[in-house]
C-alpha cells in the first residue's frame, strides 16, 4: 500500500495538508516568507523600472530561499520536484494564510491527519 505522500493528488484540497506537513518546522516556512516576500519586492521592482532582464531572478530567489529551507531545516526533498503546479499554488496560499493569522490553526489541522 502506497503511503498518502506517495499516491498522486487529484485535488488541491487534497494536496495542501500534505504540503503543509511538509512544512512543519518554523525556519523553513520563514525562509519561504523571506523568499515570497523578495519575489514581490523584485517583481514590483522590475515592473517600476521596466527592467525585465531581471525577470529571470525570480524563481532563483523564490526556490532558493524554500529550497535553503528543506534542505538545511526540515530535512525532506521539496514538493515542487513531484508536483510542481501545485506546490507554487500551495507556497502562495500557505504565504496567505500566514499574513491572515489562519496558518496555525491550518497547520495542526493537517499535522492530525497524518
Amino acid at each position: 500500500m502506497q503511503k498518502l505522500s506517495e499516491q498522486p493528488f487529484q485535488r488541491f484540497q487534497d494536496f495542501y495538508p500534505f504540503y503543509l506537513r511538509e512544512h512543519a518546522n518554523p525556519i523553513c516556512r520563514a525562509l519561504h516568507y523571506i523568499g515570497s516576500s523578495l519575489v514581490l519586492l523584485v517583481l514590483a521592482w522590475v515592473i517600476l523600472s521596466q527592467q525585465w532582464l531581471w525577470l529571470w531572478s525570480l524563481p532563483l530567489i523564490g526556490y532558493g530561499f524554500a529550497w535553503l529551507g528543506h534542505f538545511g531545516f526540515e530535512h525532506n526533498r521539496p514538493a515542487t520536484f513531484k508536483y510542481p503546479f501545485y506546490s507554487l499554488a500551495a507556497d502562495w496560499v500557505m504565504y496567505k494564510d500566514f499574513l491572515t493569522g489562519q496558518l496555525e490553526r491550518k497547520l495542526k489541522a493537517a499535522l492530525a491527519q497524518a
